[in-house]
């Protein structure tokens, strides 16, 4: 699933090639949607709330959607071939006078009036790419169950919106524990919601994801997805965490984390 700052990325430039522009055809394929007559509605702006996406419209409605795992938005010239999928696989489609806009396997496409949107992501954490950034609010929250792992608090979109599996992994290292550390036992606790911003803010207008300041080809993480450590070169554990139907891979060094195994 990709990570906040990607779905951030998307959203900007979405906002760019459609923010002010006027739909000329519009086309919602999926059931529950595909009568809705989008051609006529003006693009006010695209924004991002966590890992949701949002594209406001001047009548006060709101294109929800969500990437989740195999979901992407592709833009293209108006008049251009479109080269995300076959057609089968649209979900979306939003075209203006110089841009299309294609959401492609999209698992969450919905409309619904602007005024609605909490319905979506009114139970989101602290947005870590958003204006409204509460490191305050986020650390409380994170401390609410002690004993949680903080491997699962890290993923849970309540706490922090925008921390995916990546960047929960690397949060892990450079703390220094296990994904199943207690929240409670977690020494430097009190750094992470910050050191999570840092990290979506510093990677979150390129493609690429950078965790240990090192851009090369194999050293931008320090375990996610390695065979040995960056930092000591002890091979690399890897295990499911979380539960049955939210289970991600984690990784971590038995040499510079601590703390229990899961």
């Amino acid at each position: 699933m990709p990570e906040g700052d990607t779905v951030w990325l998307t959203a900007r430039r979405l906002d760019v090639a459609l923010a002010g522009h006027t739909v000329v055809r519009g086309e919602l394929r999926v059931p529950q949607h595909s009568t809705a007559q989008m051609a006529g509605r003006r693009v006010n702006e695209v924004v991002s709330r966590g890992k949701h996406l949002l594209l406001r419209f001047d009548d006060h409605t709101t294109l929800h959607t969500h990437l989740r795992m195999d979901g992407a938005w592709h833009l293209y010239g108006a008049r251009d071939r479109w080269r995300g999928g076959p057609d089968w696989q649209v979900r979306a489609l939003l075209v203006t006078s110089t841009r299309a806009a294609v959401g492609y396997r999209l698992p969450v496409v919905q409309l619904m009036a602007t005024a609605d949107e909490a319905e979506v992501v009114g139970h989101l954490g602290p947005d870590l790419l958003g204006k409204d950034w509460d490191e305050t609010s986020a650390l409380r929250r994170l401390m609410l169950d002690p004993q949680r792992p903080i491997g699962e608090a890290l993923l849970d979109q309540r706490v922090m919106a925008g921390l995916g599996n990546l960047y929960r992994t690397e949060l892990c290292f450079i703390v220094g524990v296990t994904p199943w550390t207690p929240v409670a036992d977690v020494a430097a606790l009190s750094r992470v919601p910050g050191l999570a911003h840092r990290l979506l803010m510093v990677n979150r207008d390129g493609p690429s994801q950078v965790t240990t300041g090192r851009s090369s080809r194999g050293q931008e993480h320090w375990v996610y997805r390695r065979r040995a450590c960056l930092r000591c070169t002890t091979p690399v554990r890897r295990s499911m965490q979380g539960a049955a139907t939210q289970q991600r891979v984690t990784y971590w060094c038995p040499s510079c984390q601590q703390g229990p195994v899961g």
